[in-house]
């Protein structure tokens, strides 16, 4: 049952990134959830982390932080039996509420993950034990419920081997290693885009600063499948336009995060062949050039052929537009940025 004294009361003023106002508790892991309008995935998380086993001689706390959010988040996470100190941010992303909630954290151990997500049972155990293995950082796997359809245009994460990302999905980080590095900073993105790759730059930053990192396979989160649209799924392209920038401050994911180092992925590349073999073949009026589609065409096919000959005409022109508008943002980044990254 409920009970009201397990609930911290909300706490509008923040404090600076890197400082811990209550006292460090040993052998404590606290997870922080940064949280905007989340009403809709939030008592799964809290489910989620209700179920979650705290490893031998650990001690779990749960902190999230309510970004300004206009639905009812603050409010369903106070009714959720869970024990939770539920904070107040700014509202200027997740970075400084991931920030305000380590600032407020007791733990030596923080472990983030997100408002539309649901750790296994497992979760803490596994990935603590990477840490007691040496690391001071560690990626964990996303992936979407097993009992979840996923439509063609839904939307989920899936982090299934290490990406030198660090998505804040599933990321356990040293206490001792996050002051050093002063937490997370907000750095790119804007005012009409959701922010972007402030955990791919304090993840680099950690590695920069010579932390040991590890990826914990069986330390999974299920993240949530998000109905969407063929509309809403081509838009979303639109946000490769921050990747050069991305790139351009880390150049190091040239060699271990895209392909040949020129472009953001394989599909990117193939996409980009396919677009020229296409414009030949209409300059020169013969067919031929097309061949060097082929690899394009290789890639889509298994993002097509589960929805048959009904719905998967609509699936591949939708595919090919999402591509192209990934392109295009790719192509506009790349000036901005003066990085080139097709």
């Amino acid at each position: 049952m409920w009970r009201g004294s397990d609930i911290t009361a909300t706490v509008p003023s923040a404090a600076p990134p890197g400082t811990v106002p209550r006292a460090m508790s040993p052998r404590t892991v606290s997870v922080v959830v940064p949280a905007r309008n989340a009403a809709a995935t939030l008592f799964a998380l809290l489910d989620a982390l209700a179920a979650v086993r705290a490893p031998e001689g650990w001690t779990v706390e749960h902190v999230l932080v309510d970004d300004r959010s206009t639905d009812a988040t603050a409010a369903l996470a106070a009714a959720h039996p869970l024990p939770v100190t539920v904070l107040a941010s700014t509202g200027v992303g997740p970075a400084a509420a991931r920030n305000r909630g380590a600032a407020h954290a007791r733990g030596e151990v923080l472990a983030f993950t997100d408002a539309d997500c649901a750790p296994t049972p497992d979760w803490l155990a596994a990935g603590l034990r990477a840490l007691h293995d040496g690391a001071e950082l560690v990626q964990g796997a996303v992936g979407p419920p097993p009992d979840v359809p996923v439509g063609p245009f839904d939307r989920t994460v899936r982090v299934g081997q290490p990406t030198q990302l660090y998505e804040t999905a599933n990321l356990l980080v040293t206490r001792a290693r996050f002051d050093a590095l002063g937490g997370f900073e907000s750095w790119l993105g804007t005012a009409t885009a959701k922010e972007l790759g402030e955990d791919a730059w304090f993840g680099w930053r950690a590695v920069r600063a010579g932390a040991r990192v590890a990826f914990a396979p069986d330390a999974l989160v299920h993240h949530a499948v998000l109905p969407g649209t063929a509309r809403s799924f081509v838009l979303e392209r639109a946000r490769l336009r921050f990747f050069p920038a991305l790139v351009a401050r880390i150049p190091e994911l040239r060699d271990g995060f895209c392909f040949r180092r020129l472009f953001l992925t394989r599909r990117s590349a193939a996409f980009d062949l396919a677009a020229v073999a296409t414009v030949a073949a209409v300059v020169r009026r013969r067919p031929w050039p097309l061949l060097a589609a082929v690899p394009y065409v290789r890639i889509l096919w298994p993002h097509v052929r589960p929805w048959g000959v009904r719905r998967g005409p609509a699936v591949a022109a939708a595919n090919v537009a999402a591509d192209a508008v990934g392109a295009a943002s790719l192509a506009a980044g790349s000036v901005r940025a003066r990085t080139p990254l097709l």
